[in-house]
Parts: C-alpha cells; sequence; structure tokens
C-alpha cells in the first residue's frame, strides 16, 4: 500500500474503466484519492475496493461535502457536467477535469489527437499503424482502447489519441502537437442541449494546439485560430499547396500533395470515398509530426481497416457484404452510403435500425435515394426510421435482426452489396455495436 505523501484530495466520480485508471494513475503518485458513483455498484467498484484498500468509496449517489472540499474533481465522460452535484463544487470553486486533461498534464511526448463524429477509431489506428512502422516508440488510445492515463510512459515518443465530445467537455487545455475534428454530423443529441453544443465540445480539441488538420469537405471541421497555428487541410477535391487531396491522371485516382501524385487509390485495401478521405488526414496527421511518407505509404498499402467500420466481410452469389455496425448515427450511416455507393456495381440493400438517441433521420434521404435500392428497417426506432425515409426507397419492414437479414438476403441480387450500417445506437438488441456486428458476421459467414 503506498502512503499518501500530499494533502491533495482528488475526487474521482465515475468507477467505470476510466475512473479505475484515474484512481491507479494516482495512487501511483501518493496523491489522495477518493470515488465515488451514482450506482451502488460498478463494474470496477470491487476490484478498487480490493486494489486500493486506502481509497475511499462512496457508492449510490454523489456526496456534496467530498465533492466541495476536493483539490481537483476528475469526472468520467460519462457522465455530463449538468449533474447538479457537479455544478454547485464547480460553482464553489472547484476545478472539475476529465482524465485527458490530467493526461494532457502529465504527457512529456508530442500528441495527435483525433475526434470527429465519424472516422476517429479508423484514422486513429491507422496513424498509429503509421507511427509503429516508421519506428517510433508510439502509444495509442483515448478513447479507443486504451485509457489515456495507462499510456502515461517517459519512454513514449508519440501518442495517437481518439477522443470523444465527452472527453473533450472536461479538456479546457490539451495543447496537442495537431489536432483534428474530421467531421461534424448530428449525434448524442440526447446529451446536448443543441447541435452548436455538440459542435463546440468538439471544437475542444484545438485549445493550445500547435498544429491543425482540417476537412476541406466539412465546413464545420475548420476552427477559427491564431495566425501562429499551422494549418494543413485535406478533401477529395484537387490539392492546392500545402494541401491533400485527389488527382486524376490517365483516367486514374491518386491520393496527391499538391501537384504531387503519391499512391494509386486502386492500391489501397479500404474502400469508398469516405476512406480516400481517412487516408489523407492520416497522411496530413503524419506529416505534422515528422513521420517519413513513403513509410506512410508503405502502411497505408497494407491496411484494410478496422471490424464494424465498412468492413467488406465476403462476397455470396455475387452479393458483396459489408459489416458497418459502428454506423450508429446519421452521419456515419451518410459516410457509408456516399462511400460505398459509387463503388456498387447494382445497389445496396440497407439493414438499419436499433435505438435513434434523437436523430433526424431526414438527413439521409439524398444519400439513401441516391444509392439504395431497399431500406430494410428494424429494432425499436424503425417506424421513426420508415416516415423520415418515405418515398427515398423501397422499404421493408422486420420484427427482428434475423428476420432483417434474411429480408435482405432475398432481394439482394449480384452486383448488389448488403450493409449493415444501422444509423442507431444498438442497445435494444444487443450488448454493444461490437455484439451487433459479430453477430451479423456470423449469418454473413454461414451463407
Amino acid at each position: 500500500m503506498s502512503i499518501i505523501t500530499t494533502d491533495q484530495q482528488i475526487v474521482v466520480v465515475g468507477l467505470g474503466k476510466t475512473g479505475y485508471s484515474v484512481i491507479a494513475f494516482f495512487v501511483a503518485r501518493d496523491i489522495n484519492v477518493v470515488a465515488m458513483d451514482t450506482r451502488e455498484q460498478t463494474p470496477f467498484s470491487g476490484l478498487v475496493q480490493k486494489e486500493f484498500p486506502q481509497v475511499k468509496v462512496y457508492l449510490g449517489g454523489l456526496v456534496q461535502g467530498v465533492l466541495n472540499s476536493a483539490s481537483k474533481i476528475v469526472v468520467s465522460p460519462g457522465l455530463p457536467l449538468s449533474t447538479p452535484e457537479i455544478q454547485v463544487a464547480i460553482q464553489q470553486g472547484v476545478a472539475v477535469v476529465g482524465d485527458i486533461q490530467v493526461f494532457a498534464d502529465y504527457a512529456r511526448a508530442p500528441v495527435i489527437a483525433i475526434t470527429g463524429s465519424n472516422a476517429k477509431s479508423t484514422v486513429t489506428s491507422l496513424v498509429g499503424l503509421m507511427a509503429q512502422d516508421a519506428g517510433v516508440n508510439v502509444a495509442i488510445g483515448g478513447n479507443l482502447g486504451t485509457p489515456a492515463l495507462d499510456l502515461i510512459d517517459d519512454n513514449i515518443e508519440l501518442y495517437v489519441m481518439e477522443l470523444s465530445s465527452f472527453q473533450l467537455e472536461t479538456t479546457p487545455a490539451l495543447k496537442a502537437t495537431v489536432a483534428t475534428v474530421l467531421n461534424v454530423s448530428p449525434d448524442h443529441l440526447d446529451r446536448y442541449d443543441s447541435y452548436l453544443h455538440y459542435h463546440q465540445a468538439k471544437h475542444k480539441i484545438f485549445n493550445g494546439c500547435k498544429n491543425v488538420v482540417v476537412n476541406r469537405d466539412d465546413a464545420l471541421s475548420a476552427p477559427m485560430l491564431k495566425p501562429s497555428v499551422k494549418v494543413t487541410s485535406f478533401g477529395l477535391s484537387e490539392p492546392d499547396l500545402k494541401q491533400f487531396g485527389i488527382i486524376q491522371q490517365d483516367s486514374k485516382e491518386y491520393l496527391a500533395k499538391f501537384n504531387k501524385t503519391l499512391l494509386n487509390v486502386s492500391t489501397l485495401k479500404i474502400k469508398g470515398s469516405h476512406n480516400r478521405s481517412n487516408a489523407l488526414a492520416a497522411l496530413a496527421l503524419g506529416e505534422a509530426v515528422g513521420l517519413d511518407t513513403a513509410s506512410m505509404l508503405g502502411t497505408l498499402q497494407k491496411f484494410s481497416g478496422l471490424e464494424h467500420r465498412c468492413q467488406w466481410l465476403k462476397n455470396s452469389n455475387g452479393v458483396d457484404y459489408f459489416n458497418d455496425s459502428k454506423g450508429t448515427n446519421v452521419g456515419a450511416t451518410v459516410a457509408a452510403l456516399e462511400g460505398l455507393g459509387p463503388d456498387t456495381q447494382g445497389g445496396i440493400i440497407l439493414m438499419a435500425g436499433g435505438v435513434a438517441k434523437d436523430a433526424d433521420f431526414s438527413l439521409m434521404k439524398r444519400a439513401v435515394k441516391q444509392h439504395v435500392k431497399t431500406l430494410v428497417l428494424y429494432g425499436q426506432d424503425k417506424h421513426s426510421l420508415a416516415q423520415a425515409l418515405e418515398g427515398t426507397a423501397e422499404i421493408k419492414l422486420a420484427t427482428s435482426f434475423d428476420e432483417a437479414f434474411k429480408l435482405s438476403n432475398s432481394i439482394a441480387q449480384s452486383g448488389d452489396a448488403v450493409v449493415l450500417s444501422p444509423a442507431c445506437a444498438s442497445f435494444d438488441m444487443f450488448k454493444s455495436f461490437e455484439h451487433r456486428g459479430d453477430y451479423f458476421t456470423n449469418l454473413v459467414e454461414a451463407l
């Protein structure tokens, strides 16, 4: 057991995976920690009490007096800052941050910070692999995989961090070496008062950054910046000076920087225009921290994408099957349709449905009308989807996920693609989007 050697008292609110990592981090540094959670039991409360018996744990509610007397409160991303007890502590002058701000205060290596409504996991993983292939001792995590504070190590040469809007809410001074908002589309409107507040949370990633990477195809990705901040952009148009983009040459498409072609798009294993955009974003981010261009291009040619993110599964009787279960919001599904649609010889049979999270499904109309032959809808909010998308494509309603899959197979013809991209959360039928994607994958593999 550590001997406490400081008068600081950190209150950790939220005893999930993130909260556990925060407690372990501070205990290892002999800083006094108190923990609490609104729930009576959490997946990590027993483990905290067993491994850190010196940490006082309060369950079943937040203790206002303890919060008000804290040196600092570190709140887990799942708990909104609007929580009344947290608001009272803030009014009492207590600093309230998240684990990403603690990470920023302790990290000694450059940080690549990545957020966006969609594609952030793909780009984070791709940039991390680029760094590994270039021989850099890199740590990858945040919202993806390993909690941020578990990554802190003096031997790390580069951090590549995926960050969510929930994490960024409590990160006033990230000070990343390079930061990007890949894209912004409506999401988590069950948590935010407005789309504007969600957008503002995303843009906290730019606080104190040295370099910015901007998506030319999404005006909401660009921040207001001081002249001293270096800006590089990426997009699917032909690039200008200091820009990454696409050049058409000899009837072929190339990833390019300014007027220099870099890589024939046909050599990429990740398909669709959205993945070309992801590749360009990764090149821009890697360049900002000095990764070798030739090495990054080599990584791009071998990168096959992530599970559940427009993942090609197989071709059966001429029909391609794609698992995009990570498409949990409207913007993700639109990106999948616009990315896969032009490369699909026939039409798309789109399996969608689940928990809407107050989404505006009407934003899908244009992409559905352009690329989808049949909508096969299932789950809690299938009727909301059907109502919003009436007239865009043939609509079939299924009573279960299995029935939706069978309907999709019966409709699909050679040249078509069956795409699971739900535009909804999974919790009406599945434990997680991974569980949903794995279930779909098993159905496809059984064909």
